[in-house]
């Protein structure tokens, strides 16, 4: 993940930022306009379809699993172009690339039609997109938010010197409501390697979409954090467009869309028929009790309690496992704390497996040293632990990836974000188990109560991480090896797989250093 590395990069700078202990000027929030989710109401397409469903179901949530990268991607454009009153976006990294593109114009164009879209994004990553950004807040019925900015444009790493303890907080949440009726949970941010598209290594991930219940605690939620301390108007933070940016943005869509790359791969998504499905009632709702857990979006300011973390309602409601916990997380790091809490469930007789990314797999090294500190403690106390392969092609979480032509190439990195307990709960959002998640970005998520949902990810764990993911053993001389299944037999690695030597070294190195706090 990019914005980690950036993270990362400004340890260097950290000894400047605690000696100028300053922070760069922002503009005054004073006379921002407090804006309010729209409700659902009777009159939409979205709500005259699912409407008389949720009657059905009082108080539930329905479910709908985005775990293939395509229809995620499917989801999303087809319930922008459905919207008739309001969209509310809210996401930690956008990408200017072909499927960010699609989407900035899947919007711009539901605000042609009238729509109200309000788009609140991270400012961690949105480098080199002011241009793009100012033009779509330009549109009347759009208005475009900033998470903790950056008041420099250019220089990033000197913000974090200057200004390190605010800006190393993070809002990493991620969600897409239409109507006030479906939402979009899940790992997901908006780029190709999230979709399934380009030529760079595909994230292997999860969203879900909700109906009923749920989707007004997330608008609830969308509204604390847009009118938050931490949210800028764009327009006091970028400059502001000018005609030939206007222009430019406005053709940008079609342009992209006319292009090779965009034109095969909307030819794949197009075959989705999920909104669709939706209005004509036929979609297949897993309908049960689901919870918003989200961070106070203080904690971007460190200015929240403890006890308004989502880490503390993660806890209560996933409840203490009494059987088995399944967990997937790209960046795992679990600390002694994390060690000792797993170390007790095996004490009570739990069964414990994990899977993470292999040190091939990994986009953050660093991250994989925080990993690597615990993995043979961990293993001394029976819990199995699975490192996602570069060359993986099985989802997590759900069905088979769908390799189409348009895939990507290069490899596979795990990303999603999923908790099953004792078969009848399960957590799908944005929180990594590490302390990053836990104490400086801003998290949400979903902890659904549904043995089908929880028994996918267990069927998943069964059937097909053996096939994705090595199996981490420990020898009988207390040394680590990594096991592959292939077609030709099992394959026993004594080095990490697919690594060299210098990666290796940077990893022990790393491991060395006291950065747990910040991974």
């Amino acid at each position: 993940m990019p914005a980690r590395l950036v993270a990362r990069g400004a340890l260097l700078l950290a000894a400047c930022a605690l000696a100028l202990g300053g922070c760069s000027s922002l503009p005054t929030l004073e006379g921002r306009t407090v804006t309010r989710a729209i409700a659902a109401e009777p009159g939409t397409r979205l709500d005259d379809a699912l409407a008389p469903l949720a009657a059905q179901h009082p108080g539930m949530t329905g479910i709908y699993p985005l775990d293939d990268a395509h229809e995620a991607f499917a989801a999303r454009m087809a319930l922008a172009a459905a919207a008739q009153r309001s969209l509310d976006v809210q996401y930690y990294i956008w990408h200017e690339d072909t499927s960010g593109k699609l989407l900035f114009d899947a919007l711009r164009q539901a605000a042609d039609r009238g729509v109200r879209v309000r788009l609140l994004l991270d400012d961690n990553n949105t480098k080199g997109m002011d241009p793009t950004l100012a033009a779509l807040n330009a549109h009347p019925n759009v208005e475009l938010r900033l998470f903790n900015p950056f008041r420099g444009r250019s220089h990033r790493l000197w913000g974090y010197a200057t200004d390190f303890s605010r800006l190393n907080r993070r809002m990493h949440n991620k969600s897409y409501t239409a109507d006030g009726v479906a939402t979009i949970i899940g790992g997901r941010n908006i780029g190709d390697e999230y979709f399934g598209t380009g030529e760079g290594v595909g994230f292997i991930d999860l969203d879900v979409i909700a109906v009923g219940g749920a989707v007004a605690e997330v608008q609830k939620s969308f509204d604390e954090y847009w009118n938050s301390g931490s949210a800028y108007p764009a327009e006091r933070i970028l400059p502001a467009a000018t005609p030939t940016q206007l222009a430019e943005f406005a053709a940008q869509g079609a342009a992209t869309a006319a292009s090779p790359a965009a034109r095969e791969y909307l030819e794949e998504v197009r075959d989705t028929s999920i909104v669709r499905d939706m209005i004509a009632r036929t979609m297949n709702w897993e309908w049960c009790q689901a919870q918003l857990i989200v961070d106070d979006p203080a904690k971007g300011l460190d200015r929240a309690q403890r006890k308004d973390y989502l880490m503390a309602d993660l806890e209560r409601l996933l409840g203490s496992p009494q059987r088995e916990l399944y967990l997937v997380s790209p960046y795992f790091v679990p600390t002694k704390n994390g060690v000792a809490a797993f170390t007790k469930m095996r004490a009570r007789g739990v069964t414990v497996t994990i899977l993470t990314n292999s040190l091939e797999a990994t986009d953050v090294t660093a991250v994989h040293a925080g990993y690597e500190k615990a993995r043979k403690d961990l293993l001394r106390q029976g819990v199995a632990l699975w490192e996602l392969r570069r060359s993986a092609v099985a989802v997590p979480a759900g069905q088979a990836t769908k390799r189409k032509k348009s895939g990507h190439g290069s490899g596979a990195s795990l990303h999603a974000k999923t908790f099953a307990v004792d078969g009848q709960r399960v957590f799908v959002g944005s929180f990594n188990f590490d302390p990053r998640s836990a104490a400086l970005n801003t998290e949400m998520g979903l902890v659904i109560s549904s043995p089908v949902l929880t028994g996918r990810v267990t069927v998943a764990f069964n059937d097909k991480v053996p096939d994705a993911a090595y199996a981490v053993h420990l020898t009988a001389n207390g040394e680590l090896e990594w096991t592959e299944r292939t077609d030709e037999g099992e394959v026993v690695y004594r080095t990490e797989p697919g690594t060299s030597g210098w990666r290796r070294f940077s990893v022990g190195f790393m491991s060395m250093l006291p950065i747990d706090w910040l991974l």
